[in-house]
């Protein structure tokens, strides 16, 4: 309407703002906070994303200071030539930061703004992170990945390599919580299971597991966790072998691999897959079936014994 005041936008930035700077899960959760604030008062607001982590958004570079009344940086340590060069391109904003950590008072970085409204800071008492009322967010699948890259002894046929790109550029597109697992166990890497034990526990605290090898899907099902495996030898070899000895269907041969057999198979293992991997681990606990170890005895009886 004409002659009617309009309120300035607001625009927020944050570490997750810079080009060379990084997102964490705990800032963007913070501006989500700073986000449904501003949306209750009924304020115009836009964020500064880093091209690098997400390239079609709004950059700083395309963010011109005379849009803005309002600059707002969110999270994070107040320190650095990064911040400085905010409070010199838009210095005509009002300045404040909100939820950010102070470590020197007198720091450029800190006095540039004319407001601080900080979570830690010497000699004040801290305030609760914004992240912690952030507004709750849906769940999401969380996956086991179990993949290899050897098993040279398949020579020609191996598939490996081309079998983890289609796999993980699948998974990355995926709305879902990644977890890289490996079953080789080590007593003095940290980052590794010592232990079956351990192992399964991480397998039982898992939605499903995507995995490309033989006891990554064994040492799911054991877990009573659906597994979507995928042959990596043409033709078949191990894993194939073994889905059928487990009468376990969601197999996707290396020929076949793909986003489409892919998504099928994910969908299955998320309804009907968490049932039958919970029966098939109900069936391995109670001894049904027949394996090697059961024919052992009669192999290791001396020549000529009854």
């Amino acid at each position: 309407m004409h002659g009617e005041r309009r309120t300035p936008r607001v625009l927020l930035t944050g570490w997750f703002s810079f080009p060379d700077g990084e997102a964490t899960a705990g800032d963007v959760l913070a501006l989500h906070r700073v986000e449904d604030v501003l949306r209750r008062s009924g304020l115009a607001y836009d964020v500064a994303w880093s091209p690098g982590f997400r390239p079609g958004a709004l950059h700083l570079q395309d963010a011109p200071a005379e849009r803005y009344g309002w600059l707002v940086f969110v999270c994070g340590p107040l320190h650095g030539p990064q911040i400085e060069a905010l409070h010199r391109r838009y210095a005509h904003c009002v300045r404040i930061a909100v939820g950010t950590s102070v470590i020197d008072p007198a720091a450029p970085a800190v006095t540039g703004f004319h407001r601080v409204l900080a979570r830690d800071a010497a000699g004040a008492e801290p305030s609760r992170d914004l992240a912690a009322r952030a507004p709750a967010l849906p769940d999401r699948p969380v996956v086991g990945v179990v993949l290899t890259h050897g098993q040279h002894e398949y020579g020609g046929a191996r598939r490996h390599e081309a079998v983890a790109r289609e796999v993980t550029a699948w998974l990355h597109g995926k709305d879902c919580a990644r977890l890289e697992l490996e079953t080789r166990l080590d007593v003095h890497d940290w980052r590794l299971c010592a232990t079956p034990a351990q192992l399964e526990s991480l397998l039982d605290r898992v939605d499903v597991v995507v995995t490309d090898r033989l006891h990554g899907m064994v040492l799911a099902l054991r877990a009573g966790t659906p597994a979507l495996a995928v042959d990596p030898v043409v033709g078949g070899a191990k894993v194939t072998a073994q889905a059928r000895a487990c009468g376990w269907p969601a197999l996707v041969p290396a020929e076949r691999v793909g986003a489409a057999e892919l998504e099928r198979w994910w969908g299955w293992c998320l309804s009907s897959g968490r049932v039958a991997a919970r029966r098939l681990r109900d069936e391995f606990a109670s001894g049904a079936g027949e394996d090697g170890a059961d024919r052992l005895a009669g192999a290791l009886r001396p020549p000529g014994a009854g």
